[in-house]
C-alpha cells in the first residue's frame, strides 16, 4: 500500500498545486512588503523625527530580534500543531501590529510593534517554504519554492512604490504602516481556503485526513484512486513515530545523521542575511547620505528592486537543472561580485547597474536556499530545522544593520560592502556540506 504522502511526489502540477502557492505566495509577498517598507519609512523618520543613525538602526534591528524569536518557535509549532494553522496566525500578528504601528507617536512605540511584527513575520517564512515543499512534486519541488520565493520580489516592489509614492508625502510613513495591516484580513483565507500538508497529517498518525487531502489533488490530476489502492485508515488505528518536541526536537538536528547539513545550514543562513539585510535596508539611507535627495534614493532603490524577479526566474530554471548546490553557490558568489562593485560605484549608471547585479544574484541565491532547507529534514522535524536555520539567519540580520553606521563612518561604502561581500563568499563556501536533494522524495524519517 503507498502511503498517501509518498503518491504527491509523482503528481503533475495541477490547478490544486497553483491555488496552494498562489495562496502562500500571497502572505509571502506582504510579508516582504512590510520588511521592504521599513527602509523606506526610517529614512523618512530620520529627517521628520530627528533620529541619530542608532535610533534608526535599533528601529531595523528590533525587528529582526523578533524575527529570531519568531522564526525558532514558529518552527516548532509548525511541527506540533500544523502548518497551515502557524501559517495563519502568523500573518495574524504581525497584521495587526503593523497597522497599529500607524498610530504611534515615539521611538518606543515604534520598537515594540516592531518587535511583535517580526515575531509574526519571523514564523512565517520557514513555516509557509515548508508547507509548499511538502506538497510539491519532486520533479518541480525546488522550482515551486523558488516561485514561492519570488512573491518577495513583488512584495518588496510594491514596498518600493509605496515608498516612492506614499511614504514622501505628509505623514506618509504612517499611511504606508497602514497598508500593512492587509495581512490580518488574509489570514482568513488562509486558515479557511488551503489544506493542511498531508506529510504533517500523516506523522501524526491522522492517516484518514491525510489521504483526503491526497485524493483531492489526485482526481484534480485526473488519477482518482481506488479503495483497493489507498484504502483509509482510522487514525485511532493508526501508527506514527513519537516525534521530539521543544528542545529535543532542536537537539534532534544535532544528531549524527543530521548535524554537519545542520551547521553547514546555519553558516549559510547567518552569512546571507548578514549581507542581504544589511544592504537592502540602508540603501535608501545610504544614498540619502551620499547626497542625492529623498525622493532620488527612493527612485534608485524601486529600479534596483526590479532585478530581483529575473533573479528568481534564472534561479527557478537553474535549480532543476543544476541542482541545488551548484545554483545557491553561483548565485552567492556573483552576490559578493556585486557587493564590491556596488560598493566602489559613484557615477548614477554605476550604482544602478550594481545595485541591479547584487539585487539579481542576492534574490536569486534567497530562491536557492529557500528551496534546499526544508528538503534537509524529515517530516517530524522539517518545520523545526527550517525554523531554527531561519533564526541563525535573524541574529545576523539584527547585527548587520547596526553595523552599518559603524561601518559607513569607518570607511564609508567601500569598506561596508567589502564586508558584506566577505560574507557572501564565506556562505557560499558554507554550501559545499549540504546534501543535494534534486530529484529525490522527501525524507519521512530521520536518516541513519
Amino acid at each position: 500500500m503507498t502511503a498517501p504522502s509518498a503518491r504527491l511526489d509523482s503528481l503533475p502540477f495541477t490547478r490544486r498545486h497553483l491555488r496552494l502557492l498562489t495562496g502562500s505566495g500571497v502572505g509571502w509577498a506582504l510579508d516582504a512588503m512590510d520588511v521592504g517598507l521599513i527602509s523606506f519609512i526610517i529614512a523618512a523618520l530620520a529627517v521628520e523625527w530627528q533620529l541619530s543613525p542608532v535610533e534608526t538602526s535599533w528601529i531595523a534591528s528590533v525587528g529582526f530580534i523578533g524575527m529570531a524569536v519568531g522564526a525558532s518557535v514558529g518552527g516548532l509549532l509548525a511541527d506540533r500543531f500544523g502548518r497551515r494553522q502557524v501559517f495563519a496566525l502568523t500573518l495574524l500578528v504581525y497584521g495587526v501590529a503593523t497597522g497599529a504601528s500607524a498610530l504611534v507617536g515615539g521611538v518606543g512605540a515604534l520598537l515594540v510593534l516592531r518587535f511583535l511584527v517580526g515575531l509574526g513575520l519571523g514564523s512565517e517564512l520557514p513555516v509557509a517554504s515548508t508547507y509548499v515543499s511538502e506538497f510539491a512534486p519532486t520533479r518541480m519541488r525546488g522550482r515551486l519554492v523558488v516561485i514561492l520565493e519570488a512573491f518577495w520580489a513583488v512584495g518588496w516592489t510594491a514596498a518600493a512604490l509605496i515608498g516612492y509614492f506614499v511614504v514622501p508625502l505628509d505623514d506618509g510613513w504612517r499611511w504606508a504602516f497602514a497598508v500593512g495591516a492587509v495581512p490580518a484580513v488574509y489570514a482568513l483565507v488562509v486558515r479557511w481556503a488551503l489544506p493542511e500538508s498531508p506529510r504533517f497529517l500523516e506523522s501524526k498518525g491522522r492517516i484518514a485526513e491525510s489521504e483526503a487531502v491526497v485524493h483531492q489533488f489526485e482526481v484534480a490530476a485526473g488519477r482518482p484512486v481506488t479503495r483497493h489502492e489507498s484504502p483509509v485508515v482510522d487514525p485511532v488505528e493508526a501508527t506514527a513515530p513519537v516525534a521530539p518536541r521543544g528542545l529535543a526536537a532542536v537537539a534532534a538536528l544535532w544528531a549524527p545523521a543530521l548535524r554537519m547539513r545542520t551547521g553547514a545550514l546555519w553558516l549559510v543562513w547567518f552569512c546571507v542575511n548578514f549581507s542581504y539585510y544589511g544592504a537592502f535596508i540602508w540603501i535608501p539611507s545610504i544614498l540619502f547620505a551620499q547626497g542625492f535627495d529623498l525622493v532620488k534614493s527612493f527612485g534608485f532603490t524601486l529600479i534596483i528592486t526590479l532585478a530581483q524577479l529575473p533573479g528568481y526566474a534564472v534561479a527557478a530554471w537553474l535549480i532543476e537543472k543544476w541542482g541545488r548546490r551548484p545554483t545557491l553557490a553561483t548565485f552567492l558568489i556573483g552576490s559578493a561580485i556585486a557587493a564590491i562593485l556596488f560598493g566602489n560605484s559613484s557615477a548614477e549608471w554605476q550604482i544602478i547597474a550594481a545595485g541591479m547585479a547584487l539585487s539579481f544574484f542576492n534574490l536569486g541565491a534567497w530562491g536557492a536556499l529557500y528551496a534546499v532547507t526544508p528538503e534537509l529534514y524529515p517530516t517530524a522535524l522539517r518545520g523545526t530545522g527550517s525554523g531554527w536555520a531561519a533564526a541563525a539567519g535573524r541574529i545576523a540580520s539584527i547585527v548587520g544593520p547596526l553595523f552599518v553606521p559603524w561601518a559607513m563612518s569607518a570607511g564609508g561604502a567601500p569598506l561596508l560592502f567589502a564586508v558584506f561581500s566577505a560574507f557572501f563568499a564565506i556562505a557560499a563556501v558554507g554550501v559545499v556540506p549540504l546534501v543535494e536533494r534534486r530529484g529525490q522524495s522527501l525524507e519521512e524519517h530521520l536518516p541513519v
